[in-house]
């Protein structure tokens, strides 16, 4: 029997910034967040460094390489059943052009202007632009 509480899970993505000023966003099919627009990435795995995990995640999901720069974001969201970390860090231009790698877990995906984003934004997206927005 376990007895220890539970912990809470880190999630670790990219605001993938074009050389247009665009910023790249998927559409979630899963929970947390399903329907919303955010920046791609996934779960940390044990052992692993945050910024590997953003840039092996966006592989796998968008088949894009990325070099995963400064954190941009740090955004908890904490509910009755789940308490999630997010981390975003900054990620200017990618290698390869986007394309959903997996269906079940990304239903669209594109380029957006800062000032015409989609909605509804994930709370992770929203303090990335907000931090976006202060750094020009």
């Amino acid at each position: 029997m376990n007895d220890s509480p539970p912990r809470p899970r880190v999630g670790c993505g990219a605001a993938i910034i074009d050389d247009q000023g665009r910023i790249l966003l998927v559409q979630r099919r899963r929970q947390p967040e399903a329907g919303h627009w955010g920046q791609p990435g996934g779960k940390l795995d044990w052992g692993e460094p945050g910024r590997t995990c953003a840039e092996r995640e966006i592989l796998e999901e968008l088949g894009i390489k990325v070099v995963a720069g400064p954190v941009l974001a740090v955004t908890d969201m904490i509910a009755a059943d789940s308490h999630w970390l997010a981390v975003t860090y900054r990620a200017d231009g990618c290698v390869g052009e986007p394309s959903i790698q997996e269906p079940e877990a990304i239903a669209d995906w594109g380029w957006f202007a800062l000032d015409a984003l989609p909605a509804p934004l994930t709370q992770a997206t929203r303090d990335a632009v907000t931090a976006l927005r202060g750094a020009t």
